[in-house]
């Protein structure tokens, strides 16, 4: 199981790209199956994908929260 502690939209960003490699899949290829852009899944893996992320992080954080993301197993609902 990999588990990734999340504190910002870079951090969230950075475990998708890790994701993404670990299941062998290009930017291009990940993108499709999201029905996302290439061009907006870089932006997401640089962090930089909206302000909105970013200041919910910041809220979290000086509310104390810590975020957790887990990977158990390969299953994927439909229409995620």
């Amino acid at each position: 199981m990999a588990s990734y502690q999340i504190r910002s939209a870079q951090d969230l960003g950075s475990v998708v790209a890790d994701r993404r490699r670990v299941e062998n899949l290009s930017q291009a290829e990940l993108a499709q199956t999201a029905d996302l852009t290439r061009d907006y899944l870089a932006q997401i893996e640089a962090g930089r994908s909206s302000s909105v992320v970013e200041h919910t992080f910041r809220l979290l954080r000086r509310l104390g929260a810590t975020i957790t993301v887990s990977f158990e197993d390969r299953e994927v609902a439909d229409g995620d």
